[in-house]
């Protein structure tokens, strides 16, 4: 996948703000990797929709994008997730036992109410209603389904307003400002 025999691969960490695409390319105008990446044969490994941000791993090596990204090896990844409500016990638990969307059950996850982590102000801000208390939840999953954290907060009543991906595998957020990226060996 763009690496030539014998050539060290490349990965790249980035704290993808909202409202970016996680591809270098867009047919709708659409911000992309290319407005803050100008690494030739990195891809994403994984992606996050447009409307979330946080951790983006993005490598020239086939077999690490494989790996990361496809369900079957169970890499974990962490999110916050400001939810627009009061997340019940109940509510806690269903997440975690999983819940059943259009496209089948999900896997249990790891579910726990943090308290609001300290990030950049998203741009623009999130919806807010003075009568409707917002939370954040920390949901560890291992496998990415289309927009999958927001179905799940969803189905239990919970819209999820902001998603931050803080973690995929080892690697982390920390550190890392919204927007820049690092190399990792």
């Amino acid at each position: 996948m763009g690496r030539e025999r014998g050539t060290v691969s490349r990965t790249l960490l980035f704290n993808k703000p909202f409202g970016v695409n996680s591809t270098f390319t867009s047919r709708d105008g659409l911000r992309t990797l290319a407005e803050f990446i100008d690494v030739p044969g990195v891809y994403a490994a994984g992606r996050l929709d447009k409307n979330s941000e946080g951790l983006l791993v993005l490598t020239d090596d086939g077999a690490l994008q494989n790996r990361l990204s496809s369900p079957q090896h169970k890499v974990t990844k962490t999110y916050w997730a400001q939810v627009e409500g009061s997340p019940s016990d109940s509510s806690i638990s269903t997440l975690a036992n999983g819940v059943e969307l259009t496209d089948g059950w999900t896997r249990s996850a790891e579910v726990r109410r943090i308290t609001e982590p300290e990030v950049w102000p998203r741009t623009p801000p999130i919806r807010e209603r003075k009568a409707i208390p917002t939370a954040w939840l920390e949901i560890r999953i291992q496998e990415g389904r289309n927009r999958q954290v927001r179905r799940m907060t969803a189905a239990v009543g919970l819209p999820t307003l902001r998603l931050i991906r803080y973690s995929v595998g080892e690697w982390t957020l920390d550190g890392l400002a919204s927007g820049s990226w690092i190399e990792v060996a």
